[in-house]
């Protein structure tokens, strides 16, 4: 059966190039309509295919950069078909990983780099862990879209973190994980994943940069409640705090605060607290 219907698809393919060359013949708005799929599901090609779907995805992989190489060239930011050569590509052949990591590289991107849709990017690769469950970097590149494209922080901890458990992923994702809940304003969260990183740590260097990002946590979690405490001095007093001691002397503040490093905190010049010139911890870690 499978022969008769390769013989009706070849000859249905054949019977369209007439009716193409028409189309393409026609000079509309947008010129030419070179960019044209005939079979739109790799499902129904795969059942065609007579057992050779892993040549096809190779074509159609071959067909998607081609496609995405020309319109940049041509810098035409309408990239229609990236999406469906990718989904037929992947659908021919689900365990081919490049056309998933480097698909999805494509379509996040925003114009006139990619296509600029990070959603149908992490469709792709959500397709893709399904497939290939064992394959943490594409966990890894969810994480990316989630974070560079999408600014979606919590979705990009989980898909770091999840990926971090994945079989032979690197350390530094659980630490990457750590890092964007810092940023995406969830200091619980960077406390715990520093921890495990911390108490999971093959080396010196590991655990010492655990516990630099720890100390980093504690003190902005510290001039926070400083800034507080001198936002409420302010209200009592009428003016602005000049010092530390102004906080003790009226009352806020038991004892002289330090910061991980062991350094007393200060007032800036713009009266927010600040680590003192000597403190040892690194805020820069949390930009």
């Amino acid at each position: 059966m499978r022969p008769v219907w390769w013989v009706l698809l070849v000859g249905a393919l054949l019977a369209l190039v007439p009716v193409q060359r028409r189309i393409d013949g026609i000079k509309g708005l947008y010129g030419p309509i070179r960019d044209v799929l005939y079979l739109p599901s790799g499902r129904v090609i795969s059942q065609l295919s007579l057992g050779n779907e892993g040549l096809l995805a190779d074509i159609y992989w071959t067909r998607a950069v081609q496609y995405f190489g020309r319109k940049r060239l041509e810098k035409d930011v309408r990239l229609d078909l990236l999406g469906p050569l990718l989904r037929i590509t992947t659908e021919l052949d689900p365990h081919l990983l490049i056309a998933y990591r480097f698909g999805a590289v494509f379509l996040a991107a925003k114009p006139p780099e990619g296509a600029g849709h990070p959603e149908k990017a992490i469709e792709l690769l959500q397709r893709g862990i399904v497939a290939n469950p064992d394959y943490w970097r594409l966990w890894q590149d969810l994480g990316f879209v989630y974070y560079w494209d999408l600014k979606d922080y919590s979705h990009a901890v989980k898909a770091f973190e999840v990926g971090s458990r994945q079989p032979g992923a690197q350390v530094w994702m659980k630490a990457v994980a750590a890092m964007v809940a810092a940023r995406g304003g969830d200091p619980e969260t960077s406390k715990l994943l520093w921890t495990q990183i911390y108490r999971s740590a093959e080396n010196d260097q590991m655990r010492e940069n655990a516990l630099d990002h720890l100390a980093a946590l504690t003190a902005h979690e510290q001039l926070e409640g400083l800034d507080r405490l001198l936002d409420r001095f302010r209200q009592l007093e009428g003016r602005p705090a000049r010092s530390i001691h102004d906080l003790i002397a009226a009352g806020l503040l038991r004892g002289m605060p330090v910061d991980p490093s062991g350094i007393p905190y200060v007032i800036g010049s713009n009266h927010k607290a600040e680590l003192g010139p000597n403190s040892k911890v690194k805020l820069r870690l949390l930009l």
